[in-house]
């Protein structure tokens, strides 16, 4: 469930609304959406009855999830993105070559968003939905993203963190490691079990555009390390230049 934020301004109150059942991976009473937005009961049903007039919302049985109009936005979306695009076939090449899970995310505003996932065909495997987010604070993709993002980018959102100057600076100083290697590797953050490489994806003048991340359990990495952060790198490093 998404956590409850400050509310936002009266303009954007009703993508808000989208962009919380966007996330969610179950369709949500009103009375979720009023705790996960911070919004009046009032102000919610005003803007999702402006939503379900325009097909960005649909109801059923007292649950709101996203409508039709969602959808088309979606596959134009998968239509139209140079980035997914130009990642499709290389993100399978390493799927096949690493036998893992490989996801492209991107930073939008405080979180790391899926555009894409090639899911591993072992049974066993780790995966990330595509078009669902997580906050950008830990694991490999947030780190490889926050660390190749503009320094103005990065620097506010380690302050909206609010941690202690001590913990801030060891991020900082984590992230800046990160951006040196070129790549972030992790082990069990977000999820336990659960190895994680990320590598940028940039555009011309090293504009970050997402990241290529391997995911693996960490059974079966053990002696694999190197290998799989390489093939993660020189993936991101061609899809990079398809960009440019």
């Amino acid at each position: 469930m998404t956590t409850p934020v400050d509310a936002p301004a009266h303009n954007d109150r009703a993508l808000f609304v989208l962009s919380v059942l966007a996330q969610s991976k179950v369709a949500m009473t009103a009375a979720e959406l009023v705790q996960a937005t911070g919004l009046s009961q009032s102000t919610l049903y005003r803007q999702v009855a402006t939503l379900r007039r325009w097909g960005f919302v649909m109801e059923s049985e007292g649950r709101y999830s996203p409508g039709p109009v969602s959808v088309q936005l979606a596959s134009g979306f998968d239509g139209n993105s140079d980035l997914v695009m130009a990642a499709r076939a290389d993100m399978r090449a390493l799927a096949q070559q690493s036998h893992e899970s490989v996801a492209l995310v991107t930073l939008v505003n405080e979180r790391v968003v899926c555009l894409e996932m090639i899911d591993s065909e072992q049974s066993l495997r780790c995966s990330f939905d595509r078009g669902r987010s997580v906050p950008a604070r830990d694991g490999a993709s947030a780190k490889c993203l926050l660390a190749h993002a503009p320094d103005d980018t990065r620097d506010l959102l380690l302050d909206g963190l609010d941690e202690a100057p001590e913990r801030r600076a060891e991020r900082a100083a984590e992230l800046d490691t990160i951006r040196a290697a070129g790549h972030a590797v992790t082990h069990g953050e977000v999820d336990a079990g659960v190895w994680g490489a990320s590598a940028p994806v940039l555009a011309a003048g090293r504009r970050l555009r997402g990241a290529i991340t391997l995911m693996a359990p960490l059974t079966r990495v053990e002696g694999m390390e190197a290998a799989l952060v390489h093939m993660t790198v020189v993936t991101a490093a061609r899809i990079s230049r398809a960009l440019q």
